[in-house]
């Protein structure tokens, strides 16, 4: 049978606590659908690509990292955003949106995915203290080069890494999936050898260079691949829902 999307959701916000977070979007239920839920298709982004190929499953929900109504985002309902809910609309389709409450679940979520990927056996939130910090932290038992750990990103993740600083021995690794190249500098702080996220600025390199930090950029995208086929995997072993991950290839 079905499952309520009530149900659902409720098994969805105790899992992520996403009251836990302030973020930049509503996180939950963002455009309702229809009441009960079969199939759940599970993917990065509500790209429209994402959204037909859910509706051509014909998907009762669709569970993403990335939704709708960013704060900086324009409400109006239009354009690209209203062709997007549109097809949602129609199609009688749920939106479910997790943000930062999908980067910092500590075994389901992006940054735990990451953990895996970079053959660590231990880590969690580099400060304890602030579990809503989107950072994580692990240590190698025997320390390892940063270019090992470029070439297993890129074998891993299917693309290939960006890369600066040549470090032969890392131990300490802190990251943060998506784009946090901003947090480089507190990874500095809490002692890390190597810092690893999703994007590069301009000013990344020079921090890294100067501050003596190795650094990795391996993909937006490639990195928040994790989160959202993991909790979807969880949500079909509990409940009679049928699920399919959708990677819709994005090179950022």
């Amino acid at each position: 049978m079905p499952t309520p999307r009530v149900e659902l959701m409720n098994a969805l916000n105790e899992l992520l606590r996403p009251a836990a977070f302030r973020d930049y979007c509503p996180n939950g239920l963002q455009v309702e659908g229809t009441d009960s839920i079969h199939r759940l298709v599970s993917g990065v982004t509500a790209s429209q690509a994402l959204i037909d190929a859910a509706v051509a499953w014909q998907a009762d929900a669709i569970l993403v990292h990335h939704g709708f109504f960013w704060k900086s985002e324009d409400p109006c309902i239009r354009g690209m955003k209203g062709n997007r809910i549109r097809t949602l609309i129609k199609a009688d389709v749920n939106l479910i949106a997790y943000h930062l409450p999908l980067d910092c679940h500590e075994t389901l979520g992006n940054n735990a995915g990451l953990g895996r990927v970079l053959g660590l056996e231990h880590f969690g939130p580099a400060d304890p203290a602030e579990p809503t910090l989107p950072l994580f932290s692990g240590e190698f038992a025997v320390p390892i080069s940063q270019a090992v750990l470029a070439d297993r990103l890129s074998a891993e993740l299917g693309r290939r890494v960006l890369t600066e600083g040549e470090h032969a021995g890392v131990r300490k690794v802190v990251w943060c999936t998506g784009g946090g190249q901003g947090y480089i500098e507190q990874a500095v702080d809490l002692g890390a050898d190597l810092f690893v996220t999703g994007e590069v600025s301009e000013q990344t390199i020079h921090v890294a260079r100067e501050r003596n930090i190795g650094f990795i950029a391996a993909g937006h995208h490639a990195t928040e691949r994790f989160g959202a086929r993991s909790v979807g995997e969880w949500l079909a072993s509990r409940f009679d829902v049928a699920h399919r991950f959708i990677d819709i290839d994005n090179p950022a």
